[in-house]
């Protein structure tokens, strides 16, 4: 039986865990307080909680959200990082980190969660390829607005063509009349 204190912890992670839209396990062996606090700062600069927290509460969290089988990636040093706006800006914010920091190997995504769907540390990487969502709706609205934009010149077009053809019998008329 858990203390009420482990209790609320576990609620509280299992909280955190409904309402994030992706959530990365990561592994930070290796970093030292400044590096750790850094890269907390970059994340809280995006609105994403870094958070270390014992394996075993995590797991007890996890098994109430039916994500059991994510226990396995639950071994060693682990933080996690909830993202509630942009789910690929953790990755993002990782990859910068080991950019500006090229002697570090860490930290590294063990395995992430993103709208329910579980991707392994390698998949998770290729989600620093991928535009923000506000990029890609941008895109698809443009994509959407091109054909549109072409309908409308063309008619456009057609309209003024037939103004000027029927200014022209005006004309024409004017001068037979004449």
């Amino acid at each position: 039986m858990l203390k009420p204190e482990k209790q609320q912890l576990v609620q509280d992670i299992s909280d955190k865990f409904s309402r994030a839209k992706a959530f990365f396990f990561t592994d930070f062996s290796g970093l030292n307080v400044e590096q750790i606090t850094e890269l907390r700062s970059k994340f809280r600069e995006k609105s994403i909680e870094y958070h270390v927290v014992k394996n075993t509460l995590t797991r007890l969290a996890l098994r109430k959200l039916g994500f059991e089988t994510l226990s396995n990636s639950l071994l060693g040093p682990t933080a996690i990082a909830f993202s509630y706006d942009d789910p690929t800006a953790p990755a993002k914010i990782i990859s910068e980190f080991l950019k500006a920091n090229r002697a570090l190997e860490k930290p590294t995504i063990k395995v992430c969660v993103v709208e329910k769907n579980v991707l392994s540390g390698e998949q998770a990487a290729d989600l620093i390829n991928l535009p923000s969502r506000e990029t890609l709706i941008a895109m698809v609205l443009g994509g959407i607005n091109a054909p549109l934009t072409g309908l409308v010149s063309t008619l456009n077009g057609m309209i003024s063509k037939l103004i000027l053809t029927l200014k022209a019998l005006e004309d024409q008329k004017n001068q037979i009349q004449t």
